[in-house]
């Protein structure tokens, strides 16, 4: 037992500004997941994350001498505001630097509470680096968002009110995980009062830093991450919370975008409440969790941690939840082109509910459908497929297959037999104004462009497909030369969706 942080967990001085938020029934989820599942509520904090908890907890135990010197903070966002937050209501300045890649909502809510805003790089790890730089110029005082002992306490006053909040005694507790000072906090709070009380982590596939830092038995740094999570976008965890986590936490679960775009939904259909990613991460692990261990009857509880989600990403959380979910089949379908195809294998499809239906006339005996199809259980995807087999139609599953999700349902019927040589590439960048100029910018004039998609998502990744016309003797330069771009690519040339829809 950690007696000096229960200590500094009991004394915080959170309540002068954060409130004990509600824990909140989610009779939706529970009764599809057969558990008792609660949404515990930090995202009705002032500055809408549990963040808040730990900064003023760390500025208001500020010497005289450090606020005078006022605060530096590196944040992907809500850190930023429950810096800039106490550092208002303490009257003290306040500096932050946020990833270049940050929401504009996050942005400007900081800048609203007086800070001035230092927008670099493209990742928390990023920002931090260039705080530091700024620390030793300027004499700042760093107020460090997970790995200091006052922020873990901070947000280890969570772990008091769900010891009185929860009504079932044992529970098991999910948590996201960053840099780890908020599961930190929670578990040593409840395994030091509780061993029997559960407490299981939950982190991206893409930004799972603490996940493969216990798997190595000591902290790893990861070469990058993922950032549409970008709450968590964390390249290595804290030394405090690492030896914490260590040693208090059961399991962490890792889970994907399209998970956690499912679980954005999920909160909305109990709440009406709408999550940031990084707020529902602990949801999307609490399902999976719950699915894989085949749990029943038991108290689920999930802290949904943060609700500052920029307006333009909700187009892209609405196309994936359903792709999270395994709701929505997406098949390329092989039709005769002959008048009154569409309407027998609209008739095929019997009372399914189509999602999508993308189509262009060819000069050929055969056309291709994208087709996009409602599905009231997962496992009822392979069982249409056949069906559809064994009607004569040609059928191929695209439902997983990223490129036809993000480009090619927006491209169907887009052919260009007279590109000879075509190959084609998806290419991911960091989101952030001027990068598609940038992208761009660095493409050589060497090779003829044929196809080229961009669509803002509203993600916090940019992507691009590009069709290039590379004869077979030029093939290794060509490919020397996307090494040299510096951008993470794949070579899509045999991908069906393409072969399929724009050959």
């Amino acid at each position: 037992m950690d007696v000096e942080y229960l200590q500094r967990i009991l004394t915080s001085r959170v309540y002068d500004v954060a409130v004990e938020t509600p824990l909140q029934a989610a009779p939706q989820l529970s009764e599809r997941l057969g558990n008792r599942v609660f949404f515990k509520r930090e995202d009705m904090q002032p500055i809408y994350s549990f963040k808040l908890r730990g900064a003023y907890n760390k500025i208001s135990q500020l010497s005289e001498a450090e606020r005078a010197a006022g605060v530096l903070a590196a944040s992907a966002g809500n850190h930023a505001q429950g810096v800039a937050y106490s550092a208002q209501r303490l009257g003290i300045r306040a500096t932050i630097v946020m990833p270049a890649t940050t929401p504009q909502i996050k942005v400007q809510a900081v800048r609203a509470r007086g800070a001035e805003v230092i927008l670099t790089g493209d990742s928390y790890s990023d920002a931090e680096a260039h705080a530091y730089a700024l620390q030793r110029e300027r004499g700042l005082t760093f107020v460090h968002p997970y790995d200091d002992p006052e922020v873990i306490a901070g947000q280890g006053t969570i772990g008091i009110e769900l010891m009185k909040q929860v009504p079932h005694g044992d529970f098991t507790v999910f948590v996201p995980i960053g840099g780890g000072g908020l599961i930190a906090g929670i578990a040593v709070f409840l395994k030091s009062l509780n061993p029997r009380i559960r407490v299981i982590g939950v982190e991206p596939e893409d930004s799972d830093a603490m996940a493969r830092s216990l798997e190595a038995g000591e902290r790893v740094s990861l070469q990058q991450v993922g950032i549409f999570v970008d709450g968590v976008a964390v390249r290595r965890v804290g030394e405090h919370t690492f030896a914490l986590t260590q040693k208090y936490v059961d399991e962490v679960v890792r889970v994907s975008i399209d998970e956690v775009c499912a679980a954005i939904k999920d909160i909305f259909d109990d709440t009406r409440a709408v999550m940031e990613p990084a707020g529902a991460l602990a949801v999307a692990g609490l399902k999976r969790y719950a699915r894989q261990q085949n749990l029943e009857g038991q108290t689920l509880v999930a802290l949904t941690c943060g609700a500052n989600m920029n307006f333009d990403r909700l187009r892209h959380v609405a196309e994936r939840a359903e792709v999270g979910e395994h709701r929505e089949a997406i098949f390329a379908v092989t039709i005769p082109e002959t008048p009154g195809s569409f309407k027998a294998f609209r008739q095929a499809l019997g009372h399914r509910n189509i999602t999508e239906f993308n189509y262009r006339y060819a000069p050929r005996e055969q056309a291709q459908v994208f087709v996009g199809i409602q599905m009231e259980r997962p496992d009822l995807r392979p069982q249409l497929a056949q069906e559809l087999r064994d009607m004569g139609y040609g059928v191929v599953d695209l439902t997983k297959n990223e490129v036809a999700i993000v480009h090619i349902r927006h491209m169907v019927g887009g052919r260009a037999p007279e590109a000879k040589h075509e190959r084609v590439y998806s290419f991911d960048f960091p989101e952030r104004p001027g990068a598609l100029l940038e992208f761009l910018s660095s493409m050589r004039e060497t090779w003829n462009i044929s196809l080229f998609h961009y669509r803002n998502h509203g993600s916090a990744h940019g992507r691009v497909l590009v069709g290039v016309q590379v004869p077979d003797p030029e093939r290794p330069a060509f490919e020397a030369f996307l090494e040299e771009l510096g951008y993470s690519y794949r070579d899509e040339t045999e991908n069906p969706a393409y072969q399929l829809f724009l050959t």
